[in-house]
């Protein structure tokens, strides 16, 4: 059974940092990603990364945050900087695989204070 174990959430300051991160078992994935759900919000893109590295970025998320990945590992990672209380959510690990099986992790919480 495929597993993305995430790891990296908490609870910093505006304008501190966070690192995500989110592995993957047994799977060859194509395109890894984060999501987060704000409280009483729909789940939104927050970025994505492809097996080749090209990445995609919602617009709240450009310039602040980047993704990464390991193939190696089959990890992704979300480095978050300059974090503002709107990014406050449930931050969840998307995978789909080679065969477009779609895969979410458990969620790790990200809470920014003012």
């Amino acid at each position: 059974q495929v597993q993305l174990v995430e790891s990296g959430g908490g609870l910093v300051q505006a304008g501190g940092s966070l690192r995500l991160s989110c592995a993957a078992s047994r799977i060859i994935l194509s395109i890894m990603g984060w999501y987060r759900q704000a409280p009483g919000k729909q789940r939104e893109l927050v970025a994505t990364v492809t097996s080749g590295g090209r990445t995609n970025y919602a617009d709240s998320a450009k310039g602040r945050f980047t993704i990464s990945r390991d193939n190696a590992k089959n990890t992704v990672y979300l480095q978050m900087n300059s974090l503002k209380p709107e990014d406050t959510g449930v931050y969840y690990c998307n995978a789909i695989s080679i065969v477009s099986s779609e895969y979410w992790g458990q969620g790790t919480q990200v809470t920014v204070s003012s």
